[in-house]
């Protein structure tokens, strides 16, 4: 089966996921530069087989887009002209970098590593992943 792909995409930083082949497992898969991640995905388009992508919606607490908002959407439009096949979904990324940040202090990582920011965008990559398989499972 193919993979499923999540991108929390920030402005300097993002944050990528992938599925095992079974779609069971959320694993983050690694940060790149925001600047290159169209190059990277390119790559493992090649290598891997992807069915679909996962893009973060950034929403405030009312559902109402974020200031941040612009930069995601425009994003989304280069994603799609650089990968016209490929099927996009978004996903609420509400409270995923505040998880991110509870699971690095759940799993015993000290402060300074706990101030790795490109770590955190590849936590929230995995929890929008891990949330979308439960929901894909109920």
């Amino acid at each position: 089966m193919p993979r499923i792909v999540a991108i929390d995409y920030g402005q300097k930083r993002t944050g990528i996921a992938v599925t095992d082949e079974l779609q069971i497992i959320a694993s983050g898969l690694t940060t790149v530069p925001s600047e290159e991640v169209i190059a990277f995905l390119k790559t493992y388009f090649e290598k891997e087989d992807v069915i679909k992508v996962l893009i973060g919606e950034p929403l405030q607490m009312n559902g109402q887009p974020s200031e941040s908002t612009p930069v995601i959407e425009a994003f989304v439009t280069r994603f799609k002209a650089a990968f016209p096949d490929m099927k996009v979904e978004r996903v609420d990324e509400r409270f995923t970098s505040k998880m991110a940040f509870q699971t690095m202090i759940d799993s015993g990582l000290k402060k300074k590593q706990r101030q790795n920011k490109a770590l955190i965008d590849e936590i929230s990559a995995t929890i929008m992943l891990r949330d979308y398989l439960t929901r894909k499972m109920i």
